[in-house]
């Protein structure tokens, strides 16, 4: 099968205060110190990579104050240009929306919503041509399900997170061409009516098991033809190719340490 990649703009924040002072997740331990330069280096590498393949990447300026700010994905969600602001819910993450509010004010989006509900941004929500995937259990409330359906137009279908290490819906699903609906994850992240869901509207999708999901696998990013994902989820690699979709694996080992990897760092801006 012959697969295009299409180009994409995503927006980014560098690792320049990461560290791991708390812990918001069960991948964080602060007694583990973070190599703030390897931090830097494999984070730029991802940067780079997706410039090499022929995407556009915005930079958000890093707050001291804010750790955390190097996983953007979680600070809004774009669809048509239209942006959907995140409510986050640990203090500790509470401001970084607002940053992100005001880059998206600066940087010309005027249809900007700032939500009355818990949604931590693309954290949780997955766009498909059909649908928007939105993940509930551990972060995003219930209701930022119908706020995002209201402000997108879009119908939002909800999945239940069961697995405390799966807390975010992109670390237990990942959308490979959102224009064929396609998608992969990890059925033991999800309720069994979620799992029911989800392969009823995906009877195709490429379904992960345990090693590659707890190797952060599912927390990837695709252009429709390159898949770029954590080093580590090794078993993805041949049935990635066997669909067509060239992996690229990267390593971002020191960001993992914050419970977050390639998609964490990657917002997409859908023009």
């Amino acid at each position: 099968m012959n697969r295009d990649a299409t180009p994409r703009r995503y927006l980014m924040c560098a690792p320049a205060h990461f560290r791991v002072t708390y812990s918001i997740n069960p991948w964080m331990d602060p007694s583990k110190p973070v190599d703030l330069p390897l931090a830097r280096t494999q984070w730029e590498d991802l940067r780079d990579r997706y410039r090499a393949l022929g995407h556009t990447v915005e930079l958000l300026d890093p707050r001291p104050d804010l750790p955390d700010m190097v996983f953007a994905a979680n600070g809004a969600t774009v669809i048509g240009g239209r942006v959907l602001g995140a409510l986050f819910a640990y203090r500790e993450r509470y401001a970084e929306a607002g940053a992100h509010r005001d880059w998206f004010r600066d940087n010309g989006f005027t249809e900007i919503h700032e939500p009355e509900h818990v949604n931590e941004g693309e954290g949780d929500f997955a766009v498909t041509s059909s649908y928007l995937l939105a993940g509930r259990g551990f972060r995003s409330s219930p209701l930022s399900h119908a706020e995002a359906q209201e402000f997108f137009g879009v119908p939002v279908v909800g999945l239940d997170l069961v697995d405390p290490r799966y807390y975010h819906l992109d670390t237990a699903l990942c959308v490979l061409d959102a224009a064929a609906d396609e998608i992969m994850y990890y059925p033991d992240a999800f309720s069994a009516g979620s799992r029911a869901v989800l392969r009823r509207l995906f009877p195709d999708a490429l379904l992960a098991r345990e090693a590659d999901a707890a190797a952060f696998g599912l927390n990837s990013v695709s252009d429709g033809r390159h898949v770029l994902l954590p080093q580590g989820a090794t078993g993805l690699l041949g049935p990635l190719r066997d669909r067509g979709f060239e992996p690229v694996p990267m390593d971002l080992g020191e960001l993992l340490k914050g419970g977050g990897s390639v998609k964490c760092c990657t917002q997409e801006l859908r023009g």
